[in-house]
């Protein structure tokens, strides 16, 4: 039901995600980053205690591969579950169990990490990685890249209905939290625009939270 990457920026660290499914809300349930840690996603019959427990255990010292590896002696029904990860080396691990659903596969490189389930056709996930790589700029913009290539591949099986795209950067708090929840249209362009939107004032948001005495206007009717 799902098709997603995680990545790290390999110039400024920072770290993001973006998902898409047929499900609704799936980035609420599946995706998860932690500034100067790393970013998990867990999907296919999702456990979304499994994003926050490969995150502690890379912050503990884990390196991607050995968080998955903790995850399978200790979770349960792993053979349902799928979990990407990449750590703060840009190191990646992918764990996808034998009874994800439909067409499935996974696709790997450094800093980024890619899988999907009932997928049109198994090229989707490498299509992902490859696009991300291949795309400069800022990791926003390498994520959403990455999922409109992998829609171009052929996507889900089934049509798309939700969408989200992470990206945490030295803070405890995201610095872009970008989703679209249910829509008949198609989800990743959804996501895009909201980015195109919330890029140019990314910067500006954090500043209000870190001095508001330094913030910029904000520029909106009753603001005077």
């Amino acid at each position: 039901m799902t098709f997603s990457l995680v990545a790290r920026c390999s110039q400024t660290g920072m770290f993001g995600t973006a998902i898409s499914s047929s499900s609704p809300a799936v980035a609420a349930r599946c995706s998860f980053a932690r500034a100067g840690v790393g970013a998990v996603s867990s999907q296919n019959i999702t456990d979304p205690e499994l994003g926050p427990f490969c995150l502690d255990e890379m912050e503990r010292g884990s390196s991607a591969v050995e968080a998955i590896a903790q995850m399978q002696r200790v979770a349960q029904y792993l053979e349902y579950r799928q979990v990407l990860s990449v750590d703060k080396t840009g190191i990646t691990a992918i764990h996808s169990g034998p009874r994800s659903l439909g067409v499935w596969q996974d696709a790997q490189g450094l800093d980024v990490a890619s899988g999907g389930n009932l997928l049109d056709n198994e090229r989707i996930p490498q299509a992902i990685v490859d696009a991300f790589v291949s795309t400069a700029g800022h990791i926003g913009d390498r994520l959403i890249a990455a999922m409109r290539a992998g829609l171009a591949e052929g996507g889900e099986a089934g049509p798309l209905h939700s969408a989200g795209m992470k990206i945490v950067d030295k803070l405890s708090w995201p610095v872009a939290d970008l989703r679209c929840d249910w829509t008949e249209q198609c989800p990743i362009e959804a996501v895009a625009t909201a980015w195109d939107v919330y890029k140019p004032q990314l910067d500006a948001y954090v500043q209000r939270a870190l001095d508001p005495r330094e913030a910029p206007s904000y520029g909106v009717p009753g603001d005077d």
